[in-house]
C-alpha cells in the first residue's frame, strides 16, 4: 500500500469538489485558476467536468500538462438509460461528443454514469442490457481516440432514476459482456463503502479493470444523499481498507477526491477546501 504521509502526487481534485459540476454553486474559479491552485499545493492531476471544458479542450489540457499535471478523467457520459436518458439516437450522439472532448483533453478515462431504470420497465436487468449494448457500440470509438470507458456503479439509492448500476460485482459483470480493453470500472467510496463483496470483487476486476478511485466519506447523519458527502474522515466509511484493496488488486493509478457537498464545502473558499483536501489525503487516507 503506497505511503501518502509525505507524498501525495497520487492526489487528484474532481472539480466537483468546488462546485463546479452544477451550475450556481462553488465560487466560480475558473479552469486556469483551479490548475494554478492545484498545481501550487502539489496536486498530481485534475478531473474535469464537461460543463467546464466547452470549447476549450485542447486548451485546457495543455494548460494542465505545462502545470506539471495530467487530466486524469472527464465526468462524464450521458446517462444512457433511464427517466433522465434522451433519446437513443441523441444519448449515442451525445456519448461519442464526450469521447472526443476526453480525447481532447487528452483525459485518461471518461466515467459513465448509466442512468437509472429505463421508462416502462421493472428492476435493472432489463435496463443493464441496454447499458451493454449501448457500451459496446461506442467501445471502439473510444479505443480509436485512446479514451478508456469507466463504468461506474453508484450507491442503491440511485437505482430508480440516475443508475440502474449498483454494485461493483455488476459492474465487472458488464465488463465481462461488453470484452473491450478499454471497458473497466470506476471505484467511488462513496457508492461502495458498505458493500462487504468489494474486495473480492476488486481482485476479479484486476489491474487492468480498476480505472479510478474516487474519495470522500459517507456521513452517518446525512442530509442529503447526492450533495452531503463528506470529507474523508468525517464519515464512517473505512477509507484505508478500501484503498488497501483497490491496491492489492493491482491498481496504482490517481486517487481522485469528489466530495459533493452544496452545504458545506462548496460554500467555502476554494484554497481551504483544496488544503484540507491535502492534509486528510496524507493524514487519513
Amino acid at each position: 500500500m503506497r505511503d501518502f504521509t509525505s507524498d501525495h502526487r497520487a492526489l487528484a481534485l474532481n472539480t466537483a469538489s468546488l462546485g463546479h459540476n452544477l451550475e450556481g454553486f462553488g465560487a466560480g474559479w475558473s479552469a486556469e485558476q483551479v490548475i494554478d491552485a492545484c498545481a501550487e499545493r502539489g496536486f498530481g492531476a485534475v478531473v474535469f467536468w464537461r460543463r467546464e471544458i466547452g470549447a476549450r479542450a485542447v486548451e485546457i489540457g495543455e494548460r494542465v500538462r505545462s502545470a506539471g499535471m495530467t487530466v486524469a478523467g472527464l465526468c462524464r457520459t450521458p446517462f444512457l438509460v433511464g427517466p433522465q436518458a434522451a433519446d437513443a439516437r441523441t444519448v449515442m450522439d451525445d456519448f461519442k461528443a464526450s469521447i472526443d472532448m476526453a480525447a481532447a483533453l487528452r483525459a485518461k478515462v471518461l466515467t459513465i454514469v448509466v442512468g437509472g431504470v429505463e421508462p416502462g420497465k421493472k428492476g435493472v436487468e432489463e435496463s443493464l442490457k441496454i447499458v451493454v449494448e449501448r457500451v459496446a457500440e461506442v467501445a471502439p470509438y473510444a479505443a480509436a481516440h485512446d479514451v478508456k470507458l469507466a463504468l461506474e456503479p453508484l450507491n442503491p439509492v440511485y437505482a430508480g432514476n440516475r443508475s440502474c448500476l449498483t454494485t461493483l460485482r455488476d459492474a465487472i459483470d458488464l465488463c465481462d459482456l461488453i470484452a473491450a480493453p478499454n471497458v473497466g470500472v470506476a471505484v467511488d467510496v462513496y457508492h461502495v463503502w458498505w458493500d462487504t463483496d468489494v474486495a473480492a470483487q476488486l481482485q476479479r476486476a484486476g489491474a487492468d479493470r480498476i480505472f479510478g478511485f474516487h474519495l470522500c466519506d459517507w456521513l452517518a447523519d446525512t442530509t442529503d444523499v447526492l450533495l452531503d458527502r463528506g470529507m474523508m474522515g468525517d464519515g464512517v466509511a473505512d477509507l484505508r481498507a478500501l484503498r488497501q484493496a483497490v491496491e492489492g488488486a493491482g491498481y496504482s493509478g490517481p486517487c481522485e477526491v469528489e466530495i459533493f457537498s452544496a452545504n458545506n464545502w462548496w460554500k467555502r473558499d476554494p484554497g481551504e477546501v483544496l488544503d484540507v483536501m491535502v492534509e486528510r489525503f496524507r493524514s487519513v487516507c
